[in-house]
């Protein structure tokens, strides 16, 4: 199984080949019959070293889960994680335990991932010692210096989780990710549960940290401008499937896939003067338990023919750097942009489950 890979002039450091994750259904009437719930299926792209890196997609898309398998959180049915060219799934809990310094992730709600009975100093130095990093004669200095790091004062260390606004937990949550080392971060959703000026402050720290750091990040997200600024390249996901891969400034500016384009469609535009034209997708996202024959988009899409049911379309490279699973080669997808006079067209989706 073959993996796409980064730019050439970066060298992979993570690679994805053929992920697929399907989770048990549970007993009952309703239950369906074989099988369970399709979340991944067949999975394929790479990261490379210092590379940021966006998964968008509806919710339900499996934009989390993967980020789960990647760090193995959660056991992958199917398919290969390689991490610096080792076999992630290979690993045993002791190997895995030690290989976890090279690798973190940071939560979407990081008041559930702190310890409440912890003082955030306590549960820093808990991580140096489990590790065994810094001697414990130099772990409180260490914490201090993560603390400022991620622009917290040293006292911040002596608090409680409870004591702080949800943008300071989430520099708590950086600082304990940093706190290892890692070479690689999975952002899930880390900005999605603060207001909109907290999410400029921590985007910039990450951003900062990143470049002074030369981190590599898979950045997990709904919030498609947060993705605009903050990426190198974009994985566009949809029913556990990969639609579309691309440098992020190219996909913005002529999206490739049917689904991509709606997904921009439906992102606020931060000129008062311009509009995008809206795509109304129809009907509802099909059940992962049950998912449409061939491409699983096809019961949404416009540009929609029988073919589209009868095999799985590829993820091909139909330029350089750029991927598309689609079978329609023959579609323009137009000019996204519309004058403010409201001559664009409406849409069905809800920028907010993007």
């Amino acid at each position: 199984m073959t993996t796409v890979s980064p730019p050439r002039r970066r060298k992979p450091l993570v690679e994805v080949a053929g992920l697929t994750k399907i989770f048990p259904a549970r007993g009952g009437l309703l239950a369906p019959r074989g099988g369970g719930v399709r979340a991944v299926s067949g999975v394929s792209f790479a990261l490379g070293a210092g590379e940021v890196v966006g998964l968008v997609g509806e919710s339900g898309s499996g934009k989390t889960t993967i980020g789960r398998c990647i760090l193995r959180l959660v056991e992958p049915t199917t398919g290969d994680v390689l991490f610096d060219g080792i076999n992630v799934n290979g690993l045993s809990r002791l190997e895995l335990r030690r290989f976890r310094r090279r690798m973190q992730i940071v939560f979407q709600d990081p008041y559930a991932s702190l310890n409440p009975r912890m003082t955030v100093g306590s549960a820093l130095a808990e991580i140096l010692a489990v590790h065994d990093i810094v001697p414990r004669a130099g772990r409180r200095a260490r914490v201090a210096g993560l603390l400022e790091r991620v622009g917290l004062p040293a006292d911040a260390a002596e608090h409680y989780p409870h004591e702080f606004s949800g943008g300071q937990r989430q520099r708590v949550g950086i600082a304990r990710a940093l706190a290892v080392e890692p070479e690689f971060i999975v952002a899930d959703e880390a900005v999605s549960a603060l207001d909109v000026s907290i999410q400029a402050q921590i985007l910039n720290l990450v951003m900062d940290l990143q470049e002074e750091l030369s981190l590599t990040v898979l950045f997990i997200a709904h919030d498609l401008a947060a993705v605009e600024q903050i990426c190198d390249r974009v994985v566009v996901l949809y029913l556990g499937r990969v639609m579309e891969i691309a440098p992020t400034a190219g996909l913005y500016d002529a999206p490739a896939h049917p689904y991509t384009e709606a997904l921009l469609s439906a992102a606020p535009v931060p000129d008062p003067d311009v509009r995008r034209r809206r795509i109304v997708l129809t009907g509802e996202i099909p059940s992962p338990t049950d998912p449409p024959s061939g491409c699983v988009f096809r019961t949404r899409c416009p540009y929609a023919v029988g073919e589209c049911a009868i095999a799985v379309p590829p993820l091909r490279e139909i330029a350089p750097g750029r991927f598309k699973a689609c079978i329609r080669d023959d579609i323009l997808l137009g000019d996204r942009s519309a004058p403010a006079d409201g001559s664009a067209t409406s849409t069905a989706i809800d920028k907010a489950a993007v």
